[in-house]
């Protein structure tokens, strides 16, 4: 009866410890349109397309991909361990609370795709990464220009002359 109960135990935590250890890895695909592109990773050449990146990192660590491939501009993105639920490192984070840091995974595959090169004579279309401010109708421009005279930032003239400028647009 002993030697039953310490070969369940010993199959317990065998299972436990195995359970903990897998849950921890992450992995994902890399793929690219056309295939065949230089992969780097947080700076680091690791490899061409299609590629299998797999880590140990907790939940929220982000990994910086940069993909090239003569006669294509580079491709810059970025993916985070918070995509899918770990259902494995969960359960093992209900008996112990460590494996929740990677409670978290990749998403199993993942592809960029890459758009020819453009000329050096034909000018980059460039993304700006600040928001643009919405346009604003006449009557919100003209409530804040009465916000500012009734705060006494603005007088009376100031006020007057805005306001008309508003109204002739």
């Amino acid at each position: 009866m002993i030697n039953k109960t310490k070969s369940t135990r010993v199959i317990s935590i065998l299972l436990a410890s195995t359970l903990f250890l897998t849950s921890c890895a992450s992995t994902t695909m890399i793929h690219s349109i056309p295939s065949g592109a230089k992969v780097y990773l947080n700076n680091e050449p690791v490899g061409t397309t299609p590629y299998e990146y797999t880590d140990t990192k907790i939940v929220g660590s982000t990994n910086y991909v940069k993909l090239t491939k003569e006669g294509y501009d580079p491709l810059h993105s970025s993916f985070s361990r918070n995509e899918e639920a770990d259902v494995g490192a969960i359960v093992a984070g209900v008996f112990v609370v460590i494996p929740l840091l990677w409670a978290m995974k990749y998403k199993p595959s993942r592809t960029y795709e890459l758009f020819p090169e453009t000329g050096k004579d034909s000018p980059k279309i460039e993304l700006s990464t600040e928001e643009e401010e919405p346009v604003k109708s006449k009557a919100e421009r003209l409530r804040e220009l009465k916000e500012l005279l009734d705060e006494k930032i603005i007088t009376q003239k100031e006020f007057e002359t805005e306001k008309k400028k508003i109204l002739e647009e």
